[in-house]
């Protein structure tokens, strides 16, 4: 009896033990292979990372959602929300036809859909339908319908659509995984949806789950989010002025990048059409590209600083050279008129670029010579990726200037035909002229955040230096004449000295030969104030309809931009202005 007694005790502790393990112990695996539906191998999904946007001057008034990161405001612009999803066991269900007519109502499907798939008599999953509303889910409940059960996924959730698609990209949803696509979710997707865990149950002949088998279970690893280097306010602004004014004009769109000429970080990012990331399945996929990233042009005569730059550089010219304008200029078969079609006597080069002229240029492009044009065209950025963190960015073409043999390609490059460039190429060459004559390397993304918390910051990078600071104050200078006498009074903000200039740019036929007829892109790039640049903006309007010349499109939503900048970040105004 007491070696009985003492058998019983032994084994009472035993099974007391392994109920312990069992039910606290490796509870996480048990409830995840009973609700894995039996199913020994079932992936643990992260939490995908999610995106924020800072806010240079956080008012809780007006910004309801402000978090804190690392003791500073942010905004979050891309976040995680759950949604059920109601899904169908079909060798579980028996009266098929009466379950789908009792469903399609109440989710708003065909009940021959339903049936079909719960027809299936085989299947162990079907799904009816994703993001299910509340009140659709809670009638299902009610029903406590055989073989009809719900999951929750996890889909990107928008707090404000204003601040546009174009930068964040989408996550794309399919049977087999999801992956972000575009902008940042396809630039990040690897570091934004971490890292996958996994569950591995040993089971027997029958089988059951073996007790003392090989199971183990690796948990998932959720993703990193991102801080954004664009101020909130300023994107809602410009994306809101860029719609009105694209709008206004009847043009078929427009981009606006704002950056910070110093470090290279964008402040504001806008394309319009544009789309949005929660519903990209009802947009024109031509919508997914980030035109101020992917869509190359002509930039026409807002070129001519970076030619005048070189040549100031090179010591072949200065702001007080001075040529004669005939008007034209005659390059083998072709002649090259301004586009006013005027000829103005003695110039000198800061009038070249108040009046635009085509062939003041070309004659600062001939002192430059093919060889070294082509180099300092390049070292500006042209031609080559930016880096910046951003899916499909485009290097624009400028093969043309291969052709050193035919003085033709050099004459036009210098005023900005013949070659295709980006927004952002433009921005950024802007933005070494407004730097002393750096290059930096533009980014988005100002911080990474790990999932403990700890985070990785973006230290600005220097790219190379392309021109001297004395160049690139004589062309800030001769830049605020544009504004102040020429094409640019309407990009001016009273107060400040802005420096800028103005791009009328044809637009090349899609057969390659020649320029459309009546087509203009209409491009304004420039930085304020000149003596401590805050900011550097590229404003481009598509083909406007009511207005030709760049100084009536892009010229005033600049100025209206860079007056709302000025307020905001609390530039003084220049006291001698």
């Amino acid at each position: 009896m007491m070696f009985l007694q003492g058998v019983c005790i032994v084994v009472g502790i035993i099974l007391g033990l392994r109920l312990f393990t069992i039910q606290v112990l490796s509870y996480t695996a048990y409830k995840a292979a009973a609700d894995g539906e039996h199913k020994f191998f079932k992936k643990l999904f992260p939490k995908r990372g999610e995106i924020f946007v800072k806010e240079y001057r956080s008012n809780q008034s007006i910004s309801p959602l402000l978090s804190d990161i690392g003791g500073e405001k942010v905004f979050p612009a891309v976040m995680n929300r759950e949604y059920k999803l109601v899904y169908a066991v079909p060798r579980d269900i028996q009266e098929r036809e009466k379950t789908a007519e009792t469903l399609a109502p109440i989710l708003g499907v065909e009940k021959e859909k339903i049936l079909e798939k719960l027809s299936k008599k085989n299947d162990a999953y079907e799904v009816l339908k994703r993001k299910l509303s509340d009140e659709e889910a809670d009638r299902i409940k009610d029903l406590a319908l055989t073989g009809i059960h719900f999951n929750t996924e996890v889909y990107r959730y928008y707090p404000e659509r204003d601040l546009g698609g174009h930068v964040f990209g989408y996550l794309g949803h399919n049977t087999e995984k999801v992956k972000g696509l575009y902008g940042l979710e396809g630039y990040f997707d690897s570091i934004l949806r971490g890292k996958e865990g996994s569950l591995r149950l040993e089971t027997d002949a029958i089988g059951a789950l073996i007790p003392m088998g090989e199971n183990k279970t690796v948990e998932a690893i959720d993703g990193n989010s991102l801080v954004l280097t664009i101020d909130r306010t300023v994107q809602l602004v410009t994306c809101d002025r860029l719609k009105a004014w694209v709008l206004q004009h009847g043009a078929d769109g427009g981009s606006v990048i704002i950056m910070d000429p110093k470090t290279g970080a964008i402040l504001a990012m806008c394309s319009t059409p544009d789309y949005a990331p929660d519903e990209y399945g009802k947009f024109d996929i031509k919508t997914y590209n980030n035109p101020a990233i992917f869509t190359s042009y002509e930039p026409g005569s807002i070129f001519k600083p970076i030619t005048m730059a070189i040549a100031i550089e090179m010591d072949k010219v200065s702001p007080t050279s001075t040529f004669e304008d005939t008007g034209e200029v005659k390059i083998g078969a072709f002649t090259i008129k301004n586009s006013d079609l005027k000829a103005y006597g003695r110039q000198t080069m800061t009038e070249v670029l108040n009046k635009s002229l085509n062939t003041g240029i070309i004659f600062a492009a001939r002192k430059i010579g093919a060889d070294a044009f082509r180099k300092y065209v390049k070292l500006f950025g042209f031609g080559d990726l930016s880096g910046i963190e951003l899916d499909t960015e485009s290097a624009g073409n400028i093969n043309s200037l291969n052709n050193i043999k035919n003085e033709i390609y050099l004459a036009t490059a210098s005023f900005g035909q013949g070659l295709a460039v980006t927004p952002l190429q433009i921005a950024n060459a802007y933005a070494a002229l407004a730097n002393g004559g750096t290059l930096m390397q533009p980014y988005i993304v100002d911080e990474i955040i790990k999932p403990d918390g700890t985070n990785v910051k973006t230290k600005p990078k220097i790219v190379r230096k392309v021109i001297s600071e004395r160049t690139a104050s004589l062309i800030g200078g001769m830049l605020v004449t544009v504004v102040e006498k020429g094409h640019g009074k309407r990009a001016g903000v009273p107060g400040y000295y802005v420096a800028g200039k103005t791009g009328t740019a044809q637009v090349a036929r899609k057969d390659g030969k020649g320029y459309e007829t009546n087509t203009t892109i209409g491009s304004f790039a420039g930085f304020a104030p000149v003596d401590d640049p805050r900011f550097v903006m590229l404003v481009k309007i598509d083909h406007p309809r009511d207005v030709q010349w760049a100084e009536s499109s892009a010229a005033p939503l600049f100025g209206e931009l860079a007056r709302f900048l000025l307020q905001y970040y609390e530039v003084p105004p220049d006291e001698h202005k």
